[in-house]
């Protein structure tokens, strides 16, 4: 029977894991402009993020190896692909003038007061839950740390349950960052605003090929 620190080490070893891979508050000002600035399908969205970013989580840990060796998929190439959804996501948004940002907030903020559920779900998912959230860096730390599981029947559900529960603090601390950071956000105005999201799709520009290079660097390695 696992002894109680090593149950506690394995149980904060998803978080502490991801969530500098995630970055939680590099993507809130995303979240919020998805949001259109409200406050009440930001608490929505910020849900469905999380709960969205813990399947993925899971989903990559369970099966993400078999998956990929179906497909004949390198991590290598995953982190290419994502790379560039990163990136280009990043650009559009650095890129997008300011007569469009004020027609997208425009109409944003009235519909969102609307926006059903399955909106909700759809809109949280690309390119919030992936790639900015959940993204090919995340996926391939997922994969690598299901990689670890035992693989006898029981202790393999016990490793896949103490990591369910650490994908779930992992959700958590993603919703409270969303929810608040994004509240803390919409007090600095739509040019505050406006300036953090230039400065947040620059970084996320730089991430994306930063995971692009890395990606690549690590195909070239393959190939020699």
């Amino acid at each position: 029977m696992a002894s109680l620190p090593s149950i506690l080490q394995a149980l904060f070893l998803v978080p502490l894991t991801l969530l500098p891979i995630i970055n939680p508050v590099g993507v809130a000002p995303i979240v919020i402009d998805a949001a259109g600035g409200d406050d009440r399908v930001l608490k929505r969205l910020s849900r469905q993020v999380a709960i969205n970013g813990w399947v993925v989580i899971m989903a990559s840990m369970l099966v993400g190896t078999y998956v990929l060796d179906l497909f004949g998929i390198s991590l290598p190439v995953v982190r290419v692909a994502g790379g560039m959804l990163v990136a280009y996501s990043a650009w559009v948004m650095l890129t997008r003038h300011e007569e469009a940002d004020e027609v997208h907030t425009a109409i944003a903020e009235d519909a969102s007061a609307d926006l059903s559920e399955a909106e909700i779900v759809r809109r949280s998912f690309f390119p919030i839950t992936f790639p900015l959230t959940t993204g090919p860096g995340c996926i391939a730390a997922a994969i690598a740390l299901g990689a670890q599981f035992p693989r006898q029947p029981l202790p393999y559900v016990m490793g896949a349950g103490i990591a369910a529960i650490g994908a779930a603090i992992t959700a958590a601390i993603i919703y409270l960052t969303f929810r608040n950071g994004g509240r803390l956000l919409m007090r600095l105005g739509e040019v505050g605003t406006t300036v953090m999201m230039r400065l947040m799709a620059f970084v996320l520009l730089c991430i994306g090929i930063q995971i692009l290079w890395t990606g690549w660097a690590d195909l070239n390695r393959m190939a020699v």
